[in-house]
């Protein structure tokens, strides 16, 4: 198996995804084989940031005391332009449809992916 790209869940500011050398299925959330045809050890790489929302949910109550800082959120559906779709959070006024760009921002305690529309 490859030595994995670091990424946001390793506390880089980075987003990595996966695509396979067999039939060119990309996915994200890194696994050990493609979820398509089953290859093993698809290839990482990182994501250039870009994307269009999806969908949009604006969370009001906290889940966890460490959360409570940051009410109100924004959690979206990023679909990425190098054909993934990811969870992440956003700026408050987006919309399904926007086209977006990914920074990274700390949110209780760890660095996490924040969308801000692009101008």
């Amino acid at each position: 198996m490859s030595e994995r790209l670091a990424d946001w869940t390793k506390g880089e500011a980075a987003v990595t995804f996966q695509t396979c050398g067999a039939c060119g299925h990309v996915q994200y959330f890194h696994r050990a084989f493609c979820a398509a045809c089953g290859e093993s050890d698809p290839g990482e790489q990182r994501a250039s940031g870009k994307g269009t929302v999806y969908a949009t949910s604006l969370v009001c109550r906290a889940a966890t005391p460490e959360t409570r800082a940051h009410v109100p959120y924004n959690i979206l559906l990023v679909d990425c332009a190098e054909g993934f779709r990811m969870m992440a959070h956003g700026e408050n006024d987006l919309a399904i449809g926007d086209t977006v760009t990914a920074s990274f921002k700390p949110f209780a305690g760890k660095l996490v992916p924040f969308f801000t529309k692009e101008t």
